[in-house]
């Protein structure tokens, strides 16, 4: 097993992973920006590095400053995180020719999955299901309108190097398909570095389900069941839970089954996510594979007992995977929300600023991964995702019941945060009921329905003033001979209770 491993990330990702590493005896190295200095996972680790100025381009995506880095501190290895260089095939390249070991798949793995029309090609040939749509990257406009004139409106249109929800937009009507195609192209340009984009059937009020896979060198391939990723918003995943209320032990083996023909079909080792998207007749599809550890990958380490991140210790030392198929058992339910310093009254616009309070929730079946504390100042340059609360229970309606409890306790003063949106979430009929989809926010969200807990505590105290005063009003009543209070009387008692002065 590693001695060093370097965590070429930040916030609470870096943080979890120097969890694991503490728990397996393996000394920390921390990365930094000018902006996180005083971040909280440059507190936790063993070690901290600083590589470069505030922008990530400049640091957490500076390949050269991070390999450097690691040689200097001695690390054997790099955990990438998710996100920055989490599935950028270039800098796993970059570790493998310098000695160090990339905790994650392997470079050729990376560029096969990454580019979404050969992952497409991938799957399709290993019979993994797809949805219908062009075989290649559109070179005209025109060819990509016959190509959504003959797999039928409405379409989408994707990024071929796209990810994250990004450089995707669908389109209902041919007349809009070019304006569109054009928007798509430019911000796929813009995200990725490639205009590329490609058509497929738009699968109206899907469900977005995922494997999680684990898969040593030796050709061991482990499922660890479905997370159901539907509640989300702009393509963004805002609420996750293990496993799917809609999935049936039949339709669980069909996509493991799935799964495990993507991974082999990809040659891959390491820990992955297999995503696919499931119309309403409960027919599935591959929709693409995340080569990396996934933001929600901790309701599945609560509901099967296993600890992915040292498994990707395990797995990029060498070694082969410490469960076998047969080890792999539900057991309860897990729910993931994602806190966000942002305004959802406001377009959830970022918020920025400093915490002057925070108090996390606590208790049974509750777990908090935290990238903030009292005095930090949440920085402009990265994603505005301070944590999250992950609960686990017996089942479904307790796990909804706790994860309510533990966002009513959490707090953070001074920045706005998304916590009355996530309990607006949990409260919803269609989350409650499971029968939620991808859109579902889209059609139902209004900020009108959120009520702050600002007001809700302005109003408990005014209730409690008034309560206060007609009580002391009772106990006035017939209390016996009343006494005119004048200032005379008021000044006399004050001056005998002042002590003198020496």
């Amino acid at each position: 097993m590693f001695k060093k491993i370097l965590v070429a990330n930040r916030g609470e990702i870096a943080i979890r992973v120097m969890r694991a590493c503490r728990e397996m005896g393996i000394t920390s190295a921390a990365v930094y920006s000018d902006a996180d200095r005083l971040a909280l996972h440059v507190t936790y680790a063993d070690e901290t590095y600083h590589i470069g100025p505030s922008p990530s381009k400049e640091s957490y995506l500076e390949i050269e400053k991070i390999i450097e880095t690691a040689k200097q501190c001695g690390a054997e290895a790099i955990h990438p995180g998710y996100g920055f260089l989490a599935e950028n095939a270039d800098f796993a390249a970059a570790c493998e020719a310098a000695g160090i070991v990339f905790i994650g798949p392997r470079p050729d793995s990376i560029r096969r999955m990454g580019n979404k029309l050969e992952a497409r090609d991938t799957m399709k040939a290993s019979g993994v299901p797809v949805i219908p749509g062009g075989e290649d990257a559109i070179s005209s406009a025109a060819k990509a309108a016959a190509v959504a004139r003959e797999i039928g409106y409405p379409v989408m249109i994707k990024a071929a190097a796209g990810g994250g929800g990004k450089g995707m937009r669908v389109v209902d009507d041919e007349s809009d398909f070019e304006a569109t195609l054009q928007m798509t192209m430019g911000e796929a340009e813009s995200a990725f570095g490639d205009a590329s984009v490609y058509v497929e059937k738009y699968i109206e009020r899907p469900k977005h389900i995922e494997i999680q896979i684990l898969a040593d060198d030796r050709g061991n391939i482990v499922t660890l069941g479905e997370r159901e990723c539907s509640m989300q918003r702009r393509y963004q995943k805002v609420i996750e839970e293990a496993p799917s209320p809609v999935v049936t032990t039949d339709l669980r083996a069909a996509l493991s089954d799935a799964a495990r023909k993507a991974a082999a079909a990809a040659e891959y080792v390491g820990a992955g996510t297999v995503e696919f998207i499931m119309d309403q007749d409960r027919q599935f599809y591959f929709l693409e594979m995340n080569t990396r550890l996934q933001v929600e990958h901790p309701v599945t380490e609560l509901v099967y007992g296993v600890d992915i991140v040292k498994e990707q210790f395990r797995i990029a030392a060498g070694d082969p995977l410490s469960i076998g198929q047969d080890d792999v058992k539900i057991r309860g339910h897990a729910l993931e929300t994602r806190l966000y310093a942002e305004d959802p009254q406001s377009n959830f616009m970022p918020s920025t600023g400093l915490i002057k309070q925070l108090i996390l929730p606590e208790g049974p079946g509750v777990r908090n991964e935290n990238g903030i504390y009292p005095g930090y100042e949440i920085p402009i340059y990265y994603d505005p995702l301070v944590g999250k609360v992950i609960v686990w229970a017996e089942d479904r309606s307790g796990a909804i019941q706790r994860c309510r409890r533990a966002l009513c306790e959490y707090q953070v003063d001074g920045v706005k945060t998304n916590i009355e949106f996530l309990l607006w979430a949990l409260d919803e009929q269609g989350f409650i009921d499971g029968t939620y989809d991808t859109a579902y926010i889209e059609r139902r969200f209004e900020p009108g329905l959120l009520h702050t807990r600002a007001d809700e505590l302005e109003l408990a105290a005014i209730a409690g003033s008034i309560t206060a005063y007609r009580s002391l009003q009772r106990m006035n009543v017939g209390s016996g001979p009343q006494i005119r209070e004048n200032t005379w009387r008021r000044v006399a008692r004050m001056e005998g209770l002042r002590k003198p002065r020496l």
